[in-house]
């Protein structure tokens, strides 16, 4: 077991699970200290949810704008979308930096974060009179790479296709 300010500082999300899995150990031991073991240890547990809440919603963005910019002719907000997917890359690279464990949850997540993503870029589409009948169904089979959505990847501009 990693020493747990080491992990803490390498490591925020698996020090939280750590620490949590320790209070509730003493908890079951029947410490004789008068805490609140089991919600004590859900609100250190609740940290580390929370960068993994933030990730998720890093990954939808960055999935929401890649289907615009994939499936949109306009030429306009192309600019603000390609911005949007850079800060979002940059905020999980900054994620991952502080907790390595996550990095083996981002193919999972972008998943899972994928049939929302497809139901925001839909809709925008839609508002924009851009979802023609053939779009919807290549919207619901989109799929990326984990490289795509976090390195320098973006679909090919209308023009050049």
């Amino acid at each position: 077991m990693t020493d747990a300010p080491t992990l803490y500082e390498q490591d925020f999300v698996a020090w939280t699970e750590q620490q949590a899995e320790a209070l509730r150990a003493l908890s079951h031991a029947g410490m004789n200290q008068s805490l609140d073991w089991e919600n004590l240890a859900e609100e250190v547990e609740d940290l580390g949810k929370s960068v993994r809440r933030e990730l998720r919603n890093q990954l939808t963005r960055i999935l929401h704008h890649l289907l615009k910019l994939q499936y949109s002719a306009a030429s306009d907000p192309r600019r603000g979308w390609r911005n949007s997917v850079r800060e979002a890359r940059s905020q999980i690279a900054t994620m991952l930096k502080e907790n390595p464990s996550l990095r083996n949850e981002l193919g999972p997540l972008a998943s899972e974060q994928l049939a929302e993503a497809v139901k925001l870029a839909t809709a925008d589409l839609d508002d924009y009179g851009e979802l023609r009948p053939s779009v919807r169904p290549l919207l619901v089979a989109s799929t990326f790479s984990v490289d795509q959505i976090v390195g320098d990847w973006f679909p090919v501009e209308p023009d050049s296709k």
